[in-house]
């Protein structure tokens, strides 16, 4: 497939991952915790072109939590300060009861999206999250009855396999949206021909989103928004705006993926126009 086959026309969904569930303020003063502070931060996020925030839930000294009641503050918290901007809650993790895996599809309202890993990864030295093809189902289904938009996860070419099997087993509203991820261990490894292999793998008629971590998110993007996907930005991904320098806000690393997209040609989505594309 050519590139002009590639180019779409549509604009480009923007996805900036607000705080993750990983790392905390000891690598970057700037990485929202608090509900307000993830507030303000989609609001800004959104200002500066985002349509979609992905969010993590945290306790108050900054672990992380799967608690309802938390994602809700979150959630409130993101209404008041933003604009339209559409929620996307992460229910990816280790070392939680597949019970708890459920808890941040439960806020009122729900979440517009919520992710749903394709497969196990492993992180850090001793664990491993199991992402199960039962509780992946279990997950969906919750998604399904509460009118939740899954976004799949998909960190290696085993789990675009998972995604073929999902859709064998389970009706998917289209369109289908996937999210290929790049970088270290368990991840697809950071290589364009990786890429190009991935996209071609699709299910037909799937869209794509583009993340890559550390390092590699800017470049991995730019290949996002030349083959007509969909990119995610952030401080979950990436603490840094280029070496040794830090990312002074999620905002800011929207905003240079946005100057990206319009010097190729792609105009960014706002979140009316996401909705539209992803058939919220």
């Amino acid at each position: 497939m050519t590139y002009q086959e590639f180019l779409a026309d549509e604009p480009v969904i923007v996805t900036a991952a607000l705080t993750g569930g990983v790392h905390g303020k000891e690598t970057t003063p700037h990485l929202p915790e608090t509900p307000e502070e993830i507030g303000m931060a989609a609001a800004d996020a959104e200002a500066a072109g985002a349509s979609v925030v992905h969010v993590h839930a945290r306790r108050p000294n900054g672990e992380r939590t799967f608690a309802t009641e938390r994602f809700q503050e979150i959630d409130d918290a993101i209404r008041r300060y933003a604009n339209d901007v559409i929620i996307q809650h992460s229910t990816g993790g280790t070392g939680a009861p597949d019970g708890d895996r459920h808890l941040p599809l439960r806020t009122d309202p729900p979440p517009e999206m919520a992710s749903l890993d394709m497969g196990p990864l492993n992180r850090y030295e001793h664990l491993t999250s199991e992402n199960t093809r039962g509780l992946v189902d279990s997950l969906h289904a919750a998604m399904v009855d509460r009118g939740i938009k899954p976004e799949l996860e998909v960190f290696n070419d085993g789990h675009l396999n998972e995604v073929h099997g999902l859709l064998e087993r389970r009706d998917l509203a289209e369109p289908v949206y996937a999210t290929l991820i790049f970088g270290p261990g368990t991840l697809t490894p950071p290589r364009p021909r990786n890429f190009l292999n991935q996209i071609d793998n699709l299910p037909e008629g799937a869209l794509f989103n583009t993340l890559g971590f550390g390092r590699h998110q800017l470049p991995f993007a730019t290949m996002g928004l030349l083959f007509g996907g969909h990119v995610r930005v952030g401080l979950e991904d990436n603490v840094y705006y280029r070496r040794g320098e830090l990312a002074e806000s999620n905002a800011q690393l929207v905003e240079r993926v946005g100057r990206v997209a319009e010097e190729l040609g792609r105009e960014v989505a706002t979140p009316g126009q996401a909705r539209e594309i992803l058939g919220l």
